[in-house]
């Protein structure tokens, strides 16, 4: 066709495969397209206008949750899969839209330099990247969104562009944390770190112990150096083989977290030890490849749904708040609920970064849990709402998007100035509307 591109119909046998997303969401489009070039994507963002079509983007799906119904919407998942350019001189790399980490950490563990990833390695590097991109260098180096040197993008009038502080500054400003809402993206180039090696690791205890380990941790957090970045974590783990025995089918509670330092690593190790009797540690010197996994995430699609919240000044109130919500007499069903590490330089904003120039707050709370029928997503959103209203009383009114549930707003992720320039430059690049946000305008 004259798209350049082929466009896959509900009534096309491909349909389903071509609709999937890796959080298994009902995504149902009027249409679907799978561009491998810039100029099939082109195509796309034309077919879509010719159509009277919107145009969502979501490559991998993590988040595909987030998505509004798109019955009247063309879904355009890139696979524009080029090898990761690692540029080991300038320390950056460029990495294609529909590129997971994986092999961009592998790419860049090889010449001796680390990805600021998260704690998955079968999510987007792009949607990653644009949503802000919290991860486990975060404290000492903050969010991905302000490391990144140049977007390629194509608007919605089908113009292929290169942005950065010098070309298009607003649209580049506003790509860097809002998502990717105003342009679909092709490709994107953002600063790699000097690590070949962190002091990394995880210890687990049985869920009794919930308390006095958060208890302990939150202790640490409020002087630990900047060079470490840990996430506390209540989980329920399935019985599968690719988990340690001790592991298996285990309701645990879990601290995790890489430091740049190994005295720093080394002296949280010591501030856990003794809390409880762990089932589990393993913490030391390990390659900068394998932080990628650290944390556990499944890598093989998941029917999850999840919620978010930010917070301050959790104390012993807050300690036996969640525990009582999320731990073992509680009933939850959830996989994980946990605290994510803030603080540091990602809570001081970068005058040269993006609209998510920080996050300000000390923790993020999260939760997330199965959603595979009716029974089991109604089971996980009545733990989530119980977990989420747990932390309510600490909650600092805002929310990190990597993390938000589909209702956030502009307001609540950015506050009310930025999100006025967020609109404005909406209506500059995308006067019609063509693309589909990812979050409440």
């Amino acid at each position: 066709m004259s798209t350049g591109t082929s466009i896959v119909r509900p009534s096309d046998p491909g349909y389903d495969k071509a609709r999937s997303a890796f959080d298994l969401a009902d995504l149902r489009p009027a249409a679907i397209s799978l561009p491998q070039t810039v100029a099939e994507a082109q195509g796309a963002i034309r077919w879509a206008r010719v159509n009277g079509l919107k145009v969502a983007v979501q490559a991998i799906g993590h988040r595909a949750l987030a998505l509004p119904p798109l019955e009247d919407a063309l879904l355009i998942k890139p696979q524009i899969n080029e090898m990761p350019v690692i540029d080991s001189d300038r320390r950056f790399a460029r990495v294609g839209a529909g590129v997971a980490w994986d092999p961009v950490v592998t790419a860049a563990a090889e010449k001796g330099l680390a990805a600021m990833h998260g704690s998955s390695p079968t999510v987007g590097v792009v949607g990653y990247t644009l949503g802000g991109g919290l991860g486990f260098y975060g404290r000492e180096h903050g969010l991905i969104c302000n490391k990144v040197r140049a977007i390629e993008v194509i608007t919605a009038d089908g113009e292929f562009a290169r942005i950065d502080d010098d070309h298009e500054p607003d649209l580049f400003w506003a790509l860097r944390g809002a998502g990717g809402w105003a342009a679909l993206v092709t490709a994107i180039e953002f600063d790699l770190l000097p690590y070949s090696q962190v002091f990394g690791g995880a210890s687990y205890w049985p869920v009794e112990a919930a308390e006095p380990v958060l208890s302990a941790w939150l202790d640490w957090t409020r002087s630990a150096p900047l060079s470490v970045t840990t996430s506390f974590r209540i989980l329920n783990l399935p019985p599968i083989e690719q988990l340690p025995a001790p592991l298996r089918g285990q309701n645990l509670v879990a601290i995790d977290g890489v430091a740049t330092d190994d005295g720093d690593g080394q002296a949280l190790v010591a501030q856990l030890e003794g809390v409880a009797e762990p089932v589990l540690g393993q913490w030391g010197p390990m390659p900068v490849a394998a932080v990628a996994r650290l944390h556990g995430d499944p890598e093989q699609p998941s029917p999850a749904h999840g919620s978010s919240t930010l917070v301050d000044g959790l104390d012993d109130e807050a300690v036996h708040a969640f525990v009582e919500a999320a731990g073992g007499e509680s009933g939850s069903t959830l996989f994980d609920a946990e605290f994510r590490q803030l603080g540091g330089v990602l809570r001081q904003p970068d005058e040269s970064g993006g609209v998510a120039d920080c996050i300000d707050a000390e923790f993020v709370a999260f939760a997330v849990g199965l959603a595979a029928d009716a029974h089991s997503l109604a089971k996980t959103r009545e733990d989530l709402e119980r977990v989420m209203g747990s932390v309510e009383p600490w909650e600092n009114g805002r929310d990190f998007l990597n993390f938000s549930d589909p209702t956030v707003s502009l307001e609540r992720c950015f506050g009310a100035d930025s999100a006025e320039a967020l609109k404005a430059i909406r209506h500059e690049y995308d006067p019609e509307a063509l693309f589909v946000p990812p979050v409440a305008f």
